[in-house]
């Protein structure tokens, strides 16, 4: 990796989802370019492993985005998180149609990709704002691109990653020019335990994600973004 981010070399970052794919490439990028990276999973032996192969100064710690207690206590041990990456994810909904499809299985994917990044979000931010520096990066996807037309095939997923869409949009109109940036990207199709098939690997997204994290202080918040940092329409 390129990045200089020597400015930011002593700050941490929390990754959500750590464990899986495009989570663990993530925290092996920010810990190559000198954050201090903890590594989030629903699980604190799932955390464990991924910080065991990260590096020897990651950390690791249990999260689970759907649960208040769980997120709370996360933030409780880690109270001076820089940089959210809300990587953690669900798709359920795959090759349903929006009138036939199982309400109870979007409610899951509302509830960890929409509701479970918001939750996090406002545990940390607090800490982002005080210190006068914060970014958050969620993860969103091009099926929730109302410029590129929606994907109705996962029509639980489509919607909450557009509500995740919304979700960056109001966080970075209320953090404004409060040292933080609020960003959405677009990492592609990645070939992750979601979509084993899909044509890009994890670790070429890497360098996309970071480069938003490592956004100078009058960079752009509030943003849909795609790969090589072009901008996406929402």
């Amino acid at each position: 990796m390129s990045l200089d981010v020597s400015a930011d070399a002593r700050r941490s970052a929390l990754v959500t989802g750590a464990n899986g794919a495009l989570g663990r490439e993530l925290c092996r990028g920010l810990a190559a370019a000198g954050f201090r990276v903890i590594a989030a999973a629903r699980t604190a032996e799932a955390a464990d492993e991924v910080a065991r192969d990260v590096s020897d100064g990651t950390r690791a710690v249990a999260l689970e985005v759907t649960d208040p207690a769980s997120v709370r206590a996360a933030v409780e041990r880690f109270p001076d998180i820089d940089v959210l990456i809300n990587n953690a994810g669900v798709l359920l909904t795959a090759g349903a149609t929006p009138t036939a499809v199982d309400l109870a299985a979007v409610e899951q994917e509302f509830a960890v990709n929409a509701l479970g990044a918001w939750r996090v979000a406002q545990a940390v931010l607090p800490g982002m704002t005080e210190r006068g520096w914060g970014r958050i990066v969620n993860i969103s996807s091009g099926t929730a691109s109302f410029t590129h037309g929606l994907i109705a095939h996962t029509p639980g997923y489509t919607v909450s990653k557009a509500a995740l869409n919304a979700l960056t949009v109001l966080l970075a109109e209320q953090t404004r020019g409060t040292g933080v940036l609020v960003n959405a990207v677009n990492p592609g199709q990645l070939r992750t335990r979601l979509r084993p098939r899909a044509p890009r690997l994890p670790e070429e997204a890497v360098d996309d994600i970071v480069r938003l994290v490592t956004l100078p202080d009058d960079g752009p918040t509030g943003g849909f973004f795609k790969a090589g940092g072009a901008t996406m329409g929402w």
